[in-house]
């Protein structure tokens, strides 16, 4: 076991030298014997990881002269291949954006290859070695965990290198906030569904949302607007915050807790990260006995088909899904053809809407 994780460590290693171009194509490696003192291990070790990458296609041998990096770096910029990751595939909002990136795309003669990350950030990392190594004219990607510090940056660098151009699209990281990106305004969001609810005569609004995307910190910051302008102090306590890897399980644990706690700690509505923690959030409200509108009125966010098809439809923000698709695609092409296009053209902000149904009730008569 200790065997194999020497190798395979050796080679993953070699491999983001080369991917990120520390290694350049061409550039031969150093020998078995130099490999092996400097990661004090056995020289059969070192072969098996470059066997590993060989097969791959990173490096190729030159009998008498030793091993090089293979000629990656070469790019014809005529693959009509264009990139798609996204943080998930096949559930929620995710298929109606690619369908919107794939209409242009397609109009325009190029295919897409699609990838998902499961919102990973070592798998995103991984996505982006293996498009690097295939050979791609363009990517849109919609980063995972985008208010992390994001490690793999070099990645990105590399892209830009190989002048491979990228567009984010539903968020983006800090460190890249200067790059080409397609987001929906979700301070403003945040801050729509929050005044929305004190319109109603709310005043004891929780707030649930999701800490490591930028999406969640954008609509908490609307959120906390709403409530500043309207003279509401910001309570801490009446703010839920949950990570991918608790999604499931967190916001609807918190709810029947905070439902339970209710004649102490009171509360007459709920702002939800999005329509599937809005979902979650009726749930555990109903499970505690409490009905919606009624008792407690709740907002989602996005407007998805879980929005319109729930027993009480959602007061939600629209999230124009294939739009957004759209525009990325269309700002990608753009980049494809003319390079370097304006600022106010490579950075988009879209403008959400309310869409209002019947998740929430006026609360002004018991005033």
């Amino acid at each position: 076991m200790d065997k194999k994780l020497k190798y395979y460590d050796l080679m993953e290693d070699l491999r983001k030298q080369i991917v990120s171009g520390k290694i350049k194509p061409g550039e031969k490696l150093p020998s078995e014997n130099e490999l092996s003192g400097t990661y004090q291990v056995s020289r059969q070790t070192v072969r098996k990881a470059l066997q590993i990458l060989q097969n791959e296609g990173y490096i190729y041998a030159e009998h008498g002269r030793g091993t090089f990096c293979s000629e990656m770096a070469r790019r014809t910029g005529e693959t009509k291949n264009i990139a798609v990751v996204t943080t998930y595939l096949s559930d929620y909002i995710f298929p109606r954006v690619i369908q919107g990136i794939d209409k242009v795309l397609t109009e325009n003669g190029y295919s897409i290859l699609l990838k998902n990350t499961r919102n990973s950030r070592n798998m995103e990392a991984k996505c982006l070695e293996e498009l690097l190594q295939k050979g791609i004219d363009g990517l849109i990607i919609e980063p995972s965990k985008s208010q992390i510090f994001c490690k793999h940056i070099n990645l990105y660098q590399t892209l830009d290198e190989y002048r491979i151009p990228y567009v984010f699209i539903q968020g983006s990281y800090a460190q890249l906030a200067e790059k080409p990106h397609i987001l929906l305004d979700d301070c403003l969001g945040g801050y729509l569904v929050t005044r929305y609810l004190i319109s109603l005569g709310h005043h004891h609004i929780i707030g649930i949302f999701k800490a490591d995307d930028t999406q969640g910190q954008q609509r908490h910051k609307g959120y906390v607007q709403a409530l500043q302008e309207a003279g509401i102090a910001y309570d801490p306590d009446k703010v839920v915050w949950f990570y991918t890897e608790d999604r499931k399980t967190h916001p609807y644990e918190q709810m029947c807790h905070m439902a339970k706690m209710r004649c102490e700690h009171f509360f007459d509505s709920v702002v939800s990260y999005n329509d599937q923690i809005a979902l979650e959030v009726i749930r555990a409200l109903e499970d505690e006995g409490l009905k919606v509108p009624d008792d407690v009125s709740v907002t989602g966010y996005d407007d998805s088909y879980l929005a319109s098809s729930g027993k009480v439809p959602l007061t939600t923000v629209a999230h124009p899904q294939e739009k957004l698709g759209e525009m990325a695609a269309e700002l990608l092409l753009g980049l494809l053809k003319e390079g370097n296009i304006p600022e106010s053209e490579r950075q988009i902000l879209v403008k959400p809407e309310l869409v209002i149904r019947e998740s929430c009730r006026s609360r002004k008569k018991e005033e």
